[in-house]
């Protein structure tokens, strides 16, 4: 938001004793804990047996993904409409294979007969993709379940805070820290192979942009200029980042990168802070947070030199932070509400805005690569903790660290 960004700023710089390092994925300190705190009123009830001969209990991890949704309730076989099975089996090298079967126990009809194989390190992945594919028979849309989220984590109080840039799999489980520092790490964002994460780091005691390979550690300083290097968004073919830099008065405008070659192209050019780029879906597109109507808005630019910037938003006097979600014709955004911030939802085409989420100071909004879902950080009783909505507004939950504070996360893409 960009009442935060000036803050966020010059609170980085003055920063005491730098210690930084990269560091192999690990495990986490900062555990994410999920509350569900609403969900549908009519769920549909599930029975999810022990899977014979698993010593991994991937059926528990499933039934709480399916639980996590909001949209199952998950029982016992004589009170359920659906019931899922299985067994599983280790090879000699380790790996896990699970047969595992959905049987619809009203009609007595066999809806999936499948077979999941995993490495010993993935079988937590193999249980979110086993309920990825029972979510997506039953429900008819595809789930997220499978899927990778990054976030950052401080802990301590200044001038010994500590940074983490953490990457964990969607229901917050196996937590990997990838970065940590001493001073501030801000803006992660997925890059669309979902392989590298763009972010801000203040280690040099100056903003500079990184890209960094999830598994191996490998990065590379991508913009380290003069002044502010800020809100890194990858464009939809990842050849190419849009992010915030300022020019030598320290105005901000929205620039484009191309990774490849280094050539920075200025999108916007206007004496308003313009920030918070984001691409629309088919890359055709940058949507943006630009003050130049006397007050935070959501503009939309062609990514090329000299275009002209359109308005997006216009109900309220503060939207900011914009998300577009991956079919494209969803945006999402902070919105003030009276005195609260909450995460919005606006139609693209039709221009209908629902606000979604209920507290007092939500930010930083990102769709689940199903566009199903929207995580955002948010502010509970005094600390900061990360939350997700469903598109629809009914099913809300509460990601909580068992220590230290979790703020921007970002959703990684659907994986191979």
């Amino acid at each position: 938001m960009i009442d935060s960004i000036r803050t966020a700023w010059r609170s980085a710089l003055p920063c005491a004793l730098l210690i930084f390092c990269v560091v192999s994925p690990q495990g986490a300190e900062a555990q994410l804990q999920v509350d569900i705190t609403s969900g549908v009123t009519a769920p549909i009830p599930i029975a999810i047996e022990d899977f014979v001969a698993d010593p991994q209990s991937s059926a528990e991890v499933i039934r709480q993904n399916l639980a996590r949704s909001g949209r199952f309730i998950v029982g016992v076989r004589t009170a359920s409409d659906y019931l899922v099975t299985g067994r599983a089996s280790i090879a000699a090298d380790g790996r896990t294979t699970i047969d595992f079967e959905l049987l619809n126990l009203l009609t007595g009809q066999r809806l999936l007969v499948e077979r999941v194989t995993s490495p010993p390190t993935a079988w937590r992945n193999a249980a979110h993709r086993i309920s990825d594919r029972l979510y997506q028979k039953i429900i008819g849309t595809r789930s997220a379940f499978a899927t990778r989220i990054a976030y950052v984590s401080v802990d301590g109080q200044p001038p010994k805070q500590r940074y983490q840039l953490i990457v964990a799999d969607a229901d917050g489980e196996n937590a990997r820290v990838v970065l940590q520092s001493r001073l501030p790490l801000m803006s992660p964002s997925w890059s669309p192979d979902g392989e590298s994460i763009a972010y801000v780091s203040f280690e040099a005691r100056a903003a500079a942009i990184y890209v960094q390979k999830v598994r191996t550690a490998e990065r590379r300083r991508v913009s380290g200029r003069p002044g502010v290097n800020n809100a890194p968004a990858w464009s939809p073919d990842g050849r190419k980042l849009a992010l915030t830099l300022s020019s030598g008065s320290g105005n901000l405008d929205v620039h484009v990168l191309d990774l490849e070659t280094g050539a920075l192209t200025r999108i916007t050019d206007h004496p308003a802070i313009d920030t918070e780029p984001v691409w629309s879906a088919d890359g055709a597109q940058i949507y943006f947070t630009s003050d130049r109507a006397g007050g935070p808005q959501v503009y939309r630019s062609e990514p090329i030199a000299g275009a002209r910037p359109q308005r997006i938003t216009f109900i309220g006097n503060y939207n900011a932070r914009p998300r577009v979600s991956p079919d494209g014709k969803q945006l999402a955004f902070v919105t003030r509400e009276g005195g609260a911030y909450r995460i919005a939802l606006q139609d693209l085409a039709n221009g209908v805005v629902r606000v979604l989420s209920k507290g007092q100071q939500d930010e930083s909004p990102a769709f689940s690569p199903d566009g199903g879902t929207l995580i955002y950080a948010a502010r509970e009783r005094g600390q900061r903790v990360l939350g997700t909505v469903s598109a629809d507004g009914l099913i809300l939950q509460r990601l909580k660290a068992d220590r230290g504070e979790v703020r921007e996360p970002a959703w990684g893409p659907f994986l191979p």
